[in-house]
């Protein structure tokens, strides 16, 4: 359904200014940036830098997001209810900011681990890189379940929602582009000091960003309104109920599902980019600002693009198309062998990056929406994290697979070594062709599972109106 389909709608519902919207997109600089900076940059410096043996750093990874899949949904639960202070400062807001501070805080001590030889202390990096992860992971999920789990709520209709996504893109994706590019100036191969120094530098941008998004998270009477709907005169809604109508959800399972397997070819993708430089282009890291660059400008000059495609295809369509293109955009790295090459496959990287990145928003907004609709109020918070038990997995599986193909192909850890020809088709294939067949798998499964689309998301707009969400 197109969005004229929606005019009737309109007035219902207050819309958002554009510099709200702009103010909230700030939220997806912390959330986005210190996510993937972790994906990309934890693992080859406990396993590289720091020298901890491969096995003890996936362990540890792997420990840290199964504690994130248990907490976040309990967190999420206990943080998403009506508070003495929700009338006065809103429901989302106040844990939005309180849990950004100790994220930022906890992202930057991954980065100083103890002074120790890894080789002959090793128990003493993994706990140090294990507790610390779980207090990162413990408040940047609070974050996300408040600042993800109030876009719903901010913005009520499709069209607006894809306003909002494609804003994150304006001003946020210059900021995000330059924190992707600040480490490539900076990081030296065996020098743990220059991972430091990059974390400190992004946590300071970073926080001036928590503060641009205060106006945008700050709610309204109409939105304090909704959220408060649902809570008065209605019965305990047990955890396990709230589970129960989530996971009941097909649409919500289908779109998490899908969702999931992005993550884990787009975690794969991001941490194989250090190895992918050392180790087969045999380049020094801060050359990849080039196809990092071209990568964020055709991110951002494409959008507009995708938007109006989405407007005309709807929003299902797009996705779908955008996790198609995602997946055909890794392949390349299977035979990439110079920069120039790398430069220009980043430009369809950037197209099909776009498209999956603009629609997953909407996409996740519409599913919270029919979950409000069964169980008759906001949970968005609680949805959130029990998203995350399954988005954790993405790192976990990224964790064994890095692994897996490392031990399998006799990686050196050594970070002078020149890798064997077999442990170089590791890193391509963990870079290129394993984060291929993810996307296609979820492409498929999103084309065959979901349905709320057309009058069946029409019938469901109005039925939150008639009662009040």
């Amino acid at each position: 359904m197109t969005e004229k389909n929606y005019d009737h709608l309109k007035n219902k519902w207050e819309i958002a200014s554009s510099g709200k919207m702009m103010s909230y997109s700030f939220g997806f600089i912390l959330s986005l940036y210190l996510l993937l900076a972790f994906n990309t940059l934890v693992f080859y410096f406990y396993e590289v830098e720091v020298g901890l043996e491969v096995g003890l750093v996936s362990l540890a990874i792997i420990l840290f997001s199964v504690w994130v899949m248990i907490t976040s949904p309990i967190l999420g639960y206990l943080t998403d209810r009506k508070f003495k202070w929700s009338k006065k400062l809103g429901f989302r807001a106040p844990w939005v900011i309180i849990a950004a501070i100790p994220a930022l805080l906890f992202y930057f001590l991954l980065f100083t681990p103890p002074n120790v030889d890894a080789k002959a202390n090793p128990w003493i990096i993994f706990w140090y890189l294990l507790i610390i992860s779980c207090l990162f992971g413990s408040f940047i999920m609070i974050f996300q379940e408040h600042f993800q789990g109030g876009f719903p709520n901010q913005f009520r209709e499709e069209f607006e929602r894809r306003r909002a996504s494609a804003f994150a893109f304006i001003f946020p994706g210059i900021i995000l582009f330059l924190l992707s590019i600040i480490p490539l100036f900076i990081l030296v191969y065996g020098d743990k000091r220059t991972f430091a120094i990059t974390a400190a530098i992004s946590v300071s941008i970073i926080a001036i960003c928590v503060i641009a998004l205060i106006p945008g998270v700050r709610e309204s009477p109409e939105v304090k309104e909704r959220y408060i709907q649902g809570y008065e005169d209605k019965s305990h809604l047990s955890f396990s109920k709230m589970m129960k109508y989530a996971f009941g959800q097909r649409n919500f399972m289908v779109s998490l599902i899908a969702i999931t397997l992005v993550n884990v070819a787009i975690a794969l993708n991001m941490a194989s980019g250090i190895y992918f430089y050392k180790d087969v282009l045999g380049l020094p890291i801060f050359l990849s600002i080039f196809s990092t660059m071209v990568y964020f400008i055709f991110v951002m000059v494409s959008v507009p693009f995708w938007v109006s495609f989405a407007r005309k295809h709807g929003n299902v369509t797009a996705f779908i198309v955008g996790i198609f293109l995602s997946g055909l955009s890794y392949l390349p790295y299977l035979w990439i062998t110079t920069l120039p090459e790398d430069i220009f496959f980043s430009v369809f990287r950037g197209i099909a990056s776009s498209c999956f990145t603009v629609m997953v928003l909407p996409i996740t907004s519409d599913c919270y929406d029919e979950v409000t609709n069964a169980c008759g109020r906001h949970q968005e918070a609680t949805l959130f994290g029990m998203r995350t038990i399954f988005l954790r997995s993405a790192v976990i599986l990224q964790a064994i697979i890095i692994a897996l193909v490392h031990i399998m192909t006799g990686y050196n850890q050594d970070p002078t070594a020149i890798q064997t020809p077999l442990a170089i088709w590791g890193i391509r294939i963990h870079r290129g062709l394993i984060p291929m067949i993810f996307c296609l798998v979820a492409a498929v499964i999103m084309l065959i599972g979901y349905d709320l689309k057309g009058e069946k998301l029409h019938t469901l707009k109005n039925n939150l109106w008639e009662k009040g969400l």
